[in-house]
């Protein structure tokens, strides 16, 4: 007897031992146990899904001896000549090598006709977007309504390709790709029934190496079974696909783990030995990388016990961190590997990418304490006579290691608490340089506080020495620098900022400035009492009075005065002001912007209290949504913006530098790139 291959031998005869389409078998069972059957069917999706199996099951289904039935008994004439295709009135077409008019009216002409042995006449049109455009034309009214004995069913893998009109005249399914667990479960109980020894890691490569296809997977297994004469090994399997085994890859990541350098070099020696494609090892990099994330982060997302257990050892040995960064110079090597000089040297500096950026690094490469790495070592080289600093890596344990004993660990730093500065009127300038002097330098006074300097004093915390200060020494520098005045500066290395931001000065030293130069000099009691209006409704003498601006129809200057801020001044800025009467004030807000108020449901309330309290009473604001009129606040500002960007560009092309550049080097302004100062 002749061999049967393992795709056509094992193809599932009913809905029961179908794999992988639980959606679809779902809609046709119902459909004919209630007998609500349609006359056209189309099944979509890739190769070696089960688009030719389902059909062949529905057409047994429809046929069966025992009577319309989800589930057909495969034991009858009509259902084991169907099986065997030699059922005359189930009929397979190849849309490919058929796909014209005169072939699709040679179907449709025998379709009129009654069926010769079973219940209904079942064409199976495969391929069916390569039929022509006639052809399709030519068949759309007999799908719409064809004869009560005739029923189509349609397969195709582009369904893009298929007219509409054929689309809206037929029930779709889509047919899902195979999950690589129910590949290696169905290929188990394959290579069981055939009392065929094999290894479960072979049988994963195979379902990765079908991409979804299980007739791909059952081909790979007859050509694995033919390799490995007449057993499915994993290391027979993976010089079969050519693809890097697990094996190499895990003990990259184990040198990876450990800093053995000259580990990860000699596994890409073995697989450049070997002939192995390192495009395929940096995605199965990669997509281990991926798993081993997984298992940090959510271990019951990988269903096998014995790949979980294996991917536990290096989640315990990488960072989380550390595992998205090793993920993203994977994926951008494998995308580099293209520009390398070849392969190998690609692909070993990919993993040199991955040991320079490993946490906890030694010396870069030719600093005087670099040691030899082999083995992994970590261990530095002194200067000769250099006194070993204290709690060094040898002896003092890592920061980074949560398994240090408590008592070892090194207590947090004491750091003292922020001040927040306090913004404060600005005196004038030619006041503030007469009155700013050079004070006695604090750097004593947080110097006293350190300990003597030594080769043994070193902190061995990573941590910036400004920070490793007693509390102490922020206590006398802040005394010193209250009494002493502010540092001393330089006009021109003053920085852009408002002019409320000019350092104050401690009370003591503003009367003896003021006594000197005759100019009153703010004080942090002047900051208190000149911020209170601004932050509890804009500074009067800033913006001007709230109610003059409101009884000149100024909202623009409303809002600026408000001191409005975040989502509630974008509102106002895009409401147009329209007066002020008895019920308050009234705005209007365009439909293009009303998405502002739907997400501010209180923003409205929140002007309203921010306005009565300027105006010392409360006052109501009422927002109706309408066409714009007038001219609101972001308006005006917009066109002051375009104003100032047009004399900028006016500006930059009648200076001569750069028009002598235009008509030198016939050089362009772009004015997109010009910034008003």
């Amino acid at each position: 007897m002749s061999y049967q291959v393992l795709a056509r031998k094992w193809r599932p005869k009913s809905f029961g031992t179908l794999v992988g389409q639980e959606h679809v078998v779902r809609a046709l069972t119902h459909a004919l146990a209630t007998g609500r059957l349609h006359h056209a069917w189309l099944f979509t999706g890739t190769r070696g899904v089960g688009k030719t199996t389902i059909s062949r099951i529905l057409a047994k289904a429809l046929n069966c001896e025992t009577g319309i039935t989800p589930e057909p008994c495969g034991q009858c004439e009509a259902c084991r000549a169907i099986d065997a295709d030699r059922f005359p009135d189930y009929v397979e077409m190849d849309a490919a090598s058929n796909r014209g008019v005169e072939d699709m009216a040679a179907l449709l002409d025998k379709a009129v006709y009654a069926p010769v042995q079973g219940r209904y006449k079942v064409y199976m049109i495969d391929e069916v977007h390569m039929l022509t455009g006639h052809a399709f034309n030519a068949m759309l009214k007999t799908l719409e309504e064809p004869p009560e004995h005739v029923k189509f069913i349609l397969a195709t893998t582009d369904p893009q390709k298929i007219p509409v009109t054929v689309l809206s005249r037929c029930l779709q399914f889509n047919l899902k790709q195979m999950p690589q667990g129910h590949i290696v479960d169905h290929l188990t109980r394959i290579l069981q029934a055939e009392e065929v020894p094999f290894e479960p890691g072979a049988l994963r490569h195979l379902a990765k190496a079908a991409a979804g296809s299980m007739r791909d997977a059952l081909s790979l297994l007859d050509q694995a079974i033919a390799h490995g004469a007449g057993k499915v090994e994993e290391e027979q399997v993976t010089h079969m696909l050519g693809t890097v085994g697990d094996d190499h890859l895990h003990a990259v990541l184990d040198a990876l783990a450990t800093g053995d350098l000259p580990a990860m070099l000699a596994a890409a020696d073995g697989m450049e030995a070997r002939s192995l494609s390192f495009d395929a090892a940096l995605q199965t990099l990669a997509t281990l990388l991926h798993r081993i994330a997984l298992v940090q982060f959510a271990p019951a997302a990988i269903g096998d016990e014995g790949e979980r257990a294996r991917l536990q050892q290096h989640a315990g040995q990488f960072d989380a961190e550390y595992l998205q960064l090793a993920y993203q110079i994977a994926i951008h090597g494998r995308d580099e590997l293209a520009l390398a000089p070849d392969d190998y040297t690609g692909f070993t500096m990919t993993l040199l990418r991955l040991h320079a950026f490993r946490p906890e690094q030694p010396p870069a490469l030719g600093s005087a304490g670099l040691a030899d790495h082999g083995g992994g070592g970590r261990a530095t080289s002194l200067p000769a006579g250099a006194a070993s600093p204290a709690g060094a890596a040898e002896s003092a344990p890592s920061r980074r290691d949560p398994a240090a004993p408590a008592a070892q660990r090194e207590p947090a730093p004491v750091r003292p608490a922020p001040v927040a500065p306090q913004p404060v009127r600005a005196a004038p300038p030619s006041a503030v340089a007469a009155a700013v002097k050079v004070p006695e330098p604090v750097v004593p006074a947080v110097a006293a506080a350190l300990p003597a300097a030594g080769p043994t004093a070193a902190p061995a915390r990573d941590i910036p020495p400004w920070e490793d200060l007693p509390p102490e020494a922020f206590a006398a520098s802040a005394q010193d620098i209250g009494t002493q005045g502010p540092p001393p500066w330089h006009e021109d290395d003053m920085p852009l900022r408002p002019a409320a931001a000019v350092a104050t000065v401690a009370p003591a030293s503003a009367a003896a400035i003021t006594a000197e130069t005759g100019t009153p000099v703010p004080t942090r009691e002047d900051a208190a009492v000149s911020t209170a209006g601004a932050e509890g409704g804009g500074d009067a003498s800033a913006y001007g009075d709230v109610a003059a601006l409101m009884a000149a129809a100024d909202w623009r200057g409303v809002i600026r005065a408000l001191g409005l801020g975040g989502m509630i001044r974008e509102l106002a800025q895009h409401c147009e002001w329209l007066g002020v009467d008895e019920g308050g004030v009234r705005l209007r807000l365009s439909h293009t912007h009303r998405h502002l108020l739907d997400m501010n449901r209180n923003a409205v309330e929140r002007m309203q209290e921010q306005l009565g309290a300027a105006l010392g009473r409360p006052l109501k604001i009422s927002v109706a949504l309408g066409e714009i009129a007038g001219e609101t606040p972001a308006q005006r500002d917009e066109a002051e913006r375009r104003g100032r960007h047009a004399e900028a560009v006016a500006a930059l092309e009648s200076d001569p530098f750069v028009r002598e550049l235009i008509e030198r080097f016939d050089a362009t302004l772009v004015e997109a790139s010009v910034r008003p100062i």
